[in-house]
Protein backbone atom coordinates (compact mmCIF):
# COMPACT_ATOMS: atom_id res chain seq x y z
CA UNK A 1 0.00 0.00 0.00
CA UNK A 2 3.05 2.26 0.58
CA UNK A 3 4.22 1.77 -2.70
CA UNK A 4 0.51 2.65 -3.95
CA UNK A 5 0.52 5.90 -2.32
CA UNK A 6 3.72 6.75 -3.77
CA UNK A 7 2.65 5.71 -7.19
CA UNK A 8 -0.11 8.13 -6.41
CA UNK A 9 2.22 10.78 -5.12
CA UNK A 10 4.25 10.70 -7.88
CA UNK A 11 1.04 11.58 -10.15
CA UNK A 12 -0.30 13.84 -8.15
CA UNK A 13 3.15 15.64 -8.97
CA UNK A 14 2.83 15.12 -11.99
CA UNK A 15 -0.26 16.93 -12.79
CA UNK A 16 0.11 19.73 -11.04
CA UNK A 17 3.52 20.38 -13.25
CA UNK A 18 1.75 20.38 -16.22
CA UNK A 19 -1.31 22.27 -14.52
CA UNK A 20 1.40 25.02 -13.47
CA UNK A 21 2.79 24.71 -16.77
CA UNK A 22 -0.59 25.01 -18.31
CA UNK A 23 -1.22 28.01 -16.25
CA UNK A 24 1.87 29.84 -17.57
CA UNK A 25 1.07 28.96 -21.13
CA UNK A 26 -2.21 30.23 -20.57
CA UNK A 27 -1.15 33.43 -19.37
CA UNK A 28 1.53 33.59 -21.71
CA UNK A 29 -1.27 33.25 -24.68
CA UNK A 30 -3.32 36.01 -22.29
CA UNK A 31 -0.45 38.81 -22.90
CA UNK A 32 -0.10 37.95 -26.49
CA UNK A 33 -4.11 38.28 -26.90
CA UNK A 34 -3.66 41.43 -25.12
CA UNK A 35 -1.25 42.75 -27.35
CA UNK A 36 -2.66 42.00 -30.51
CA UNK A 37 -5.95 43.35 -29.18
CA UNK A 38 -4.30 47.22 -28.18
CA UNK A 39 -3.06 46.10 -32.28
CA UNK A 40 -6.43 45.93 -33.45
CA UNK A 41 -7.87 48.81 -31.40
CA UNK A 42 -5.22 50.76 -32.81
CA UNK A 43 -6.03 49.86 -35.76
CA UNK A 44 -9.52 50.53 -36.11
CA UNK A 45 -9.20 53.78 -34.79
CA UNK A 46 -6.87 54.56 -37.59
CA UNK A 47 -9.17 53.23 -39.75
CA UNK A 48 -12.07 55.77 -38.04
CA UNK A 49 -10.11 58.42 -38.76
CA UNK A 50 -9.01 57.61 -42.41
CA UNK A 51 -13.27 56.75 -42.49
CA UNK A 52 -13.65 60.24 -41.10
CA UNK A 53 -10.98 61.72 -43.40
CA UNK A 54 -12.86 59.91 -46.42
CA UNK A 55 -16.34 61.06 -45.71
CA UNK A 56 -15.17 64.99 -45.14
CA UNK A 57 -12.55 64.87 -48.62
CA UNK A 58 -16.32 63.35 -49.95
CA UNK A 59 -18.47 66.07 -48.93
CA UNK A 60 -15.61 68.42 -49.90
CA UNK A 61 -15.77 67.44 -53.29
CA UNK A 62 -19.23 66.90 -53.58
CA UNK A 63 -19.56 70.68 -52.84
CA UNK A 64 -17.02 71.39 -55.52
CA UNK A 65 -19.07 69.02 -57.66
CA UNK A 66 -22.12 71.43 -56.61
CA UNK A 67 -19.80 74.47 -57.33
CA UNK A 68 -18.94 73.18 -60.73
CA UNK A 69 -22.19 71.85 -61.87
CA UNK A 70 -23.09 76.02 -60.99
CA UNK A 71 -19.95 76.45 -63.00
CA UNK A 72 -20.71 74.21 -65.53
CA UNK A 73 -20.86 76.63 -68.24
CA UNK A 74 -17.74 78.38 -67.60
CA UNK A 75 -15.56 75.33 -66.24
CA UNK A 76 -16.92 72.65 -69.23
CA UNK A 77 -18.44 68.99 -68.56
CA UNK A 78 -14.91 67.70 -68.94
CA UNK A 79 -14.40 69.34 -65.26
CA UNK A 80 -17.61 67.81 -63.96
CA UNK A 81 -17.03 64.27 -65.41
CA UNK A 82 -13.45 64.48 -63.31
CA UNK A 83 -14.78 65.42 -60.14
CA UNK A 84 -17.78 62.67 -60.37
CA UNK A 85 -14.91 60.20 -60.83
CA UNK A 86 -13.09 61.09 -58.65
CA UNK A 87 -16.43 61.21 -56.11
CA UNK A 88 -16.99 57.64 -56.88
CA UNK A 89 -13.56 56.31 -56.37
CA UNK A 90 -13.47 57.84 -52.90
CA UNK A 91 -17.01 56.19 -52.16
CA UNK A 92 -15.47 52.77 -53.43
CA UNK A 93 -12.44 53.29 -51.32
CA UNK A 94 -14.48 54.72 -48.38
CA UNK A 95 -16.86 51.10 -48.63
CA UNK A 96 -13.71 49.80 -48.63
CA UNK A 97 -12.40 51.03 -45.20
CA UNK A 98 -16.08 50.23 -43.54
CA UNK A 99 -15.41 46.63 -44.43
CA UNK A 100 -12.26 46.77 -42.91
CA UNK A 101 -13.47 48.95 -40.37
CA UNK A 102 -15.90 45.87 -39.52
CA UNK A 103 -13.36 43.23 -39.55
CA UNK A 104 -11.63 44.76 -37.64
CA UNK A 105 -14.29 45.16 -34.89
CA UNK A 106 -15.04 41.68 -35.22
CA UNK A 107 -11.46 40.17 -34.86
CA UNK A 108 -11.70 42.91 -31.65
CA UNK A 109 -14.67 41.10 -29.92
CA UNK A 110 -12.94 37.89 -30.88
CA UNK A 111 -10.17 38.51 -28.94
CA UNK A 112 -11.76 40.04 -25.88
CA UNK A 113 -13.92 36.41 -25.89
CA UNK A 114 -10.69 34.71 -26.08
CA UNK A 115 -9.09 36.74 -23.48
CA UNK A 116 -11.88 35.95 -21.23
CA UNK A 117 -11.64 32.09 -22.00
CA UNK A 118 -7.84 31.94 -21.15
CA UNK A 119 -8.65 33.83 -18.05
CA UNK A 120 -11.08 31.67 -16.86
CA UNK A 121 -9.11 28.50 -18.11
CA UNK A 122 -5.82 30.33 -16.06
CA UNK A 123 -8.26 30.33 -13.17
CA UNK A 124 -9.25 27.02 -13.23
CA UNK A 125 -5.67 25.38 -13.91
CA UNK A 126 -4.92 27.45 -10.60
CA UNK A 127 -7.65 26.10 -8.56
CA UNK A 128 -7.08 22.53 -9.96
CA UNK A 129 -3.39 23.02 -9.01
CA UNK A 130 -4.27 24.05 -5.54
CA UNK A 131 -6.62 20.95 -5.24
CA UNK A 132 -3.63 18.95 -6.75
CA UNK A 133 -1.11 20.48 -3.81
CA UNK A 134 -3.57 19.97 -1.44
CA UNK A 135 -3.97 16.20 -2.18
CA UNK A 136 -0.17 15.83 -1.93
CA UNK A 137 -0.12 17.15 1.23
CA UNK A 138 -2.38 14.90 2.19
CA UNK A 139 -0.72 11.90 0.78
CA UNK A 140 2.19 12.73 2.36
CA UNK A 141 1.14 13.25 5.39
CA UNK A 142 -1.07 9.60 5.33
CA UNK A 143 2.57 8.58 4.53
CA UNK A 144 4.26 9.83 7.34
CA UNK A 145 1.58 8.10 9.80
CA UNK A 146 1.83 5.04 8.13
CA UNK A 147 5.15 4.84 8.42
CA UNK A 148 5.33 6.16 12.28
CA UNK A 149 2.69 2.80 12.87
CA UNK A 150 5.25 0.30 10.56
CA UNK A 151 8.00 1.95 12.98
CA UNK A 152 5.40 1.29 16.32
CA UNK A 153 4.33 -2.25 15.25
CA UNK A 154 8.37 -2.98 14.34
CA UNK A 155 8.81 -2.16 18.16
CA UNK A 156 6.01 -4.16 19.24
CA UNK A 157 7.01 -6.93 17.35
CA UNK A 158 10.70 -6.79 18.44
CA UNK A 159 9.57 -6.73 22.37
CA UNK A 160 7.04 -9.62 21.73
CA UNK A 161 10.00 -11.84 20.12
CA UNK A 162 12.01 -11.19 23.26
CA UNK A 163 8.86 -12.46 25.70
CA UNK A 164 8.43 -15.48 23.74
CA UNK A 165 12.00 -16.18 23.99
CA UNK A 166 12.29 -15.49 27.33
CA UNK A 167 9.13 -17.50 28.19
CA UNK A 168 10.78 -20.35 25.70
CA UNK A 169 13.56 -20.67 27.23
CA UNK A 170 12.30 -20.39 31.16
CA UNK A 171 9.73 -23.55 29.45
CA UNK A 172 13.10 -25.65 28.46
CA UNK A 173 14.99 -24.67 31.62
CA UNK A 174 11.68 -25.93 33.45
CA UNK A 175 11.61 -28.99 31.22
CA UNK A 176 15.11 -29.56 32.16
CA UNK A 177 14.17 -29.89 36.38
CA UNK A 178 11.03 -32.07 35.85
CA UNK A 179 13.43 -34.51 33.93
CA UNK A 180 15.82 -34.11 36.73
CA UNK A 181 13.23 -34.66 39.30
CA UNK A 182 11.49 -37.79 37.58
CA UNK A 183 15.05 -39.63 37.10
CA UNK A 184 15.28 -38.41 41.15
CA UNK A 185 11.74 -40.38 41.57
CA UNK A 186 13.06 -42.91 39.74
CA UNK A 187 16.35 -43.68 41.29
CA UNK A 188 14.60 -43.68 44.84
CA UNK A 189 11.99 -46.00 43.92
CA UNK A 190 14.61 -48.39 42.51
CA UNK A 191 16.54 -48.19 45.59
CA UNK A 192 13.42 -48.58 47.70
CA UNK A 193 12.68 -51.80 46.19
CA UNK A 194 15.87 -53.16 46.45
CA UNK A 195 15.45 -52.19 50.11
CA UNK A 196 12.85 -53.99 50.33
CA UNK A 197 14.22 -57.37 48.69
CA UNK A 198 16.82 -57.18 51.50
CA UNK A 199 14.85 -57.22 54.45
CA UNK A 200 12.70 -59.93 53.62
CA UNK A 201 10.23 -61.05 56.51
CA UNK A 202 12.02 -58.36 58.67
CA UNK A 203 9.09 -56.53 60.81
CA UNK A 204 10.79 -53.24 59.10
CA UNK A 205 9.39 -54.39 56.08
CA UNK A 206 6.40 -53.74 57.01
CA UNK A 207 6.88 -50.09 58.41
CA UNK A 208 4.41 -47.73 55.70
CA UNK A 209 6.98 -46.35 53.06
CA UNK A 210 8.77 -42.86 54.09
CA UNK A 211 8.14 -39.94 51.58
CA UNK A 212 10.88 -39.37 49.73
CA UNK A 213 12.74 -36.31 50.13
CA UNK A 214 13.91 -34.36 46.98
CA UNK A 215 16.44 -31.75 47.93
CA UNK A 216 13.76 -28.94 47.22
CA UNK A 217 13.41 -29.94 43.48
CA UNK A 218 9.84 -30.02 42.90
CA UNK A 219 8.17 -29.99 39.75
CA UNK A 220 8.19 -26.84 37.54
CA UNK A 221 5.20 -24.48 37.37
CA UNK A 222 3.22 -25.35 33.85
CA UNK A 223 3.23 -22.07 31.76
CA UNK A 224 0.23 -21.44 29.21
CA UNK A 225 2.05 -19.82 26.16
CA UNK A 226 -1.02 -17.78 24.09
CA UNK A 227 -0.61 -16.35 20.21
CA UNK A 228 -1.50 -13.12 21.80
CA UNK A 229 1.22 -13.26 24.15
CA UNK A 230 3.46 -12.52 21.62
Amino acid sequence: ELQTLHSDLDELLNEAKNSEEKAKKAMVDAARLADELRAEQDHAQTQEKLRKALETQIKELQIRLDEAENNALKGGKKAIQKLEQRVRDLENELDGEQRRHADAQKNLRKAERRIKELSFQAEEDRKNHERIQDLVDKLQQKIKTYKRQIEEAEEIAALNLAKFRKAQQELEEAEERADLAEQAIQKMRTKGRSGSTARGSSPLAHRPPVKPQFDGLAFPPRFDLHDGDF
